[in-house]
């Protein structure tokens, strides 16, 4: 439960060992680079931007090889690839692989020009088949489409929208050029969308005929070939055949270059790690022999790295505490279990200064109440060796992933606790089964009761966890005030709310109302119920009349504490909020249970197995997939709202070190 000590340190350099001293902060990742302004400093900033540029783009140029090679030559994966994280390379080979760095990136603009021409190819295949396809109302045409005639006649080669008759030609003619006599039509092709026609006619008589032919709708062809259809077509079609070759030779050319892919990792890396540095180069203050390096670190890692700079390079380290009002960044720092539900509590919002984290405390309700709201050992067991095997399996996932995956195995151990404790394997499959394919009833009994026979007891304890749940909030704001030294604070503000509320808690437990909805009878001797009274009475004087201490005008000070008493029901509806975890566990069970009565419908028997299997199989992977989200959303609601409610406001920024970000490898440090 720890914000690592953060502070300022402050590092000048001669500049001729600048490459190599970033080299060495980037490889540690330890430090974050605060920028200073140039103003009145002395110093000048460096511009860098034409060499990031080259670098992001030899880093994209071997991205985009990666990716044609992802198609042409794929590498092969397992189903569950996503979990393995990035590749672990030995730092020489890292070295030795850069410093190689030409032929590699000639080898990805090689990827890139084979792939530019296939997709020319395929383009140019499109475009051929297009043209083809025009041409098919063309194809009885024996001489070619711009064929005009000899010196005695004329030829008129066209298209009418739509389907025309022959007869129907002749008479729009016949009805605009009524003197023509040598006149011969022929139809093409036809379609319902056009009429290819031919016409002959003598010259003189053309335009007369022409004229007519345009009535009718008459257009000459839009893209007319210099040969005939059928030759051109052929030509074409062997054209396209020649391209398809073309797109076979480049892609088995592609195919070749496979053997390139971890060097194209590498040096897609490198040079993004190059980028990162000279990000980072551009915006440090420079004189002419000297570099001045500012920015946050944690304090833990401060004398090793002093260590390592000093041993190495002339320069001075200096190290400074963190000014008041000053916002550092935020790294959490918590044992196994906790670390775990670090994504949780960032999802909210990190400690802002002076804030706890929260996560340790956090982390522990967060796996008891998802364990209670999923509530089926089976599931649990499932959950947990899911999630157990994939880490065993998969030690270099991404962190946040391997964090996650952490928190759902202790999340599946707690439902396999709670679902011992209330009975549930599968909702009752265990019943359902022997009854159904033995014909003799078998029950595991719960070491606890089970819920969906005694929901009001369910309920009950709903309840109890959340005002345990809710103290333990109130409890935190206590332990910080303490830590503050805000003594009248954690007075007015933490215990005078205890004897409020453990005051009301008790006057209620004894009534009769508490009695009839829960089934449960309490009753106390005089004197408890006195000291109930008391500490309810004293409690909401006190709230009454400290709430609004701040103020020194009497009248508002009481009207402050009169409204902040009235958060009152703002305990009532949180107490209710924890009915979810009834309603989310019994959901469970009750749909479990529903499962295994549809499986058993079809009765003992083989059928009957078949079907009980396939329905059991199916409908406990829905059931477990929905209920696991729901169980999540709503732990994480009555962390966020409820528990974090109490004492938590968050708003940290998050820790980001100057480190080597790289995309597909990680690089093993000597």
């Amino acid at each position: 439960m720890a914000v690592l000590q953060m502070q300022k340190i402050s590092i000048c350099a001669l500049k001729k060992n600048r490459k190599a001293i970033l080299e060495l902060l980037q490889a540690s990742g330890v430090v974050e680079i605060n920028y200073l302004d140039v103003k009145d400093s002395g110093f000048e900033k460096m511009d860098t931007m034409a060499s990031r540029q080259l670098f992001e783009k030899n880093a994209v140029t071997a991205d985009q090889a990666l990716e044609i090679l992802q198609e042409y030559a794929p590498e092969k994966k397992s189903l569950f690839s996503s979990l393995e994280g990035k590749k672990i390379l030995e730092s020489e080979i890292f070295e030795k692989t850069k410093e190689d760095s030409r032929p590699v990136m000639e080898a990805a603009r090689q990827i890139i020009a084979f792939n530019k021409k296939i997709v020319e190819d395929k383009a140019g295949i499109a475009k051929l088949e297009g043209q083809i396809e025009s041409l098919v109302p063309w194809m009885n045409l024996d001489v070619p489409m711009t064929y005009g005639g000899t010196d005695k006649c004329r030829a008129l080669i066209g298209s009418i929208s739509g389907s025309v008759s022959l007869e129907e030609l002749y008479k729009a003619v016949g009805e605009k050029a009524p003197d023509v006599e040598s006149l011969d039509i022929q139809i093409i092709g036809s379609d319902k969308d056009q009429t290819c026609i031919a016409v002959i006619c003598l010259i003189e008589e053309a335009a007369q005929v022409e004229e007519g032919l345009r009535a009718a709708g008459f257009a000459k062809p839009s893209q007319p070939v210099d040969e005939i259809p059928a030759v051109q077509t052929e030509r074409w079609k062997k054209k396209i055949s020649m391209l398809k070759d073309e797109i076979a030779s480049s892609g088995k050319k592609l195919e070749e270059y496979g053997e390139f892919r971890q060097q194209l990792q590498i040096v897609s890396d490198y040079y993004r790690i190059r980028s990162q540095k000279y990000e980072v180069l551009g915006g440090l203050l420079q004189s002419k022999k000297t570099f001045l390096v500012t920015g946050y670190m944690p304090e833990k890692e401060m004398s090793r790295l002093e260590a390592r700079l000093t041993e190495q390079f002339d320069l001075v380290f200096e190290k400074e505490e963190i000014e008041e009002g000053e916002e550092p960044p935020v790294l959490l720092k918590n044992s196994a279990l906790a670390s775990s539900a670090e994504g949780v509590t960032a999802s909210f919002g990190l400690p802002g200064r002076g804030e706890m984290d929260p996560t340790s405390v956090m982390s522990l309700c967060f796996i008891f109440l998802f364990g209670l709201m999923l509530s089926d050992a089976a599931y649990g067991f499932i959950v947990f060796a899911a999630c157990f095997v994939a880490l065993r399996k998969f030690p270099n996932m991404d962190g946040g992933l391997k964090k996650s995956l952490q928190l759902f195995m202790y999340c599946g151990i707690s439902t396999l606790v709670w679902g011992i404790l209330f009975g549930g394997y599968f909702g009752d499959v265990i019943t359902v089964v022997s009854r159904t394919f033995f014909g003799r009833e078998v029950t595991v009994p719960a070491l606890w009761f089970v819920p969906l026979d005694d929901p009001v007891r369910m309920l009950m304890y709903s309840m109890l966890f959340g005002v345990i749940h809710l103290f333990l909030g109130l409890a935190m704001k206590g332990y910080l005030c303490i830590k503050d030294k805000r003594y009248l604070d954690f007075f007015c503000d933490v215990v005078l709310w205890y004897m409020l509320l453990v005051g009301l808690i008790m006057i209620l437990l004894p009534t009769d109302l508490f009695a009839s909805i829960s089934q449960m009878h309490f009753e106390f001797s005089p004197a408890v119920s006195a000291l109930s009274k008391v500490l309810a009475g004293a409690g909401a004087a006190g709230i009454l009349f400290m709430s609004g201490r701040s103020s020194k005008n009497p009248a508002l000070r009481v009207a402050l504490g009169a409204y902040d008493l009235y958060n009152l029901t703002g305990w009532l509806s949180d107490v209710l909020s924890y009915s979810r975890l009834l309603a989310l566990g019994l959901a469970t069970g009750v749909i479990a249970s529903v499962i295994n009565q549809m499986g058993s419908m079809a009765g003992s028997g083989i059928f009957g197995a078949i079907i009980f299997i396939i329905v059991f199989i199916f409908g406990h992977l829905f059931n477990l997939a929905i209920n696991l989200l729901g169980a999540y959303v709503h732990t994480c609601r009555l962390q966020y709202v409820e528990f974090f409610g109490k004492f938590y406001e968050g708003g940290g920024r998050p820790f980001i070190p100057f480190r080597q970000d790289t995309k597909y490898i990680n690089i093993k440090e000597d």
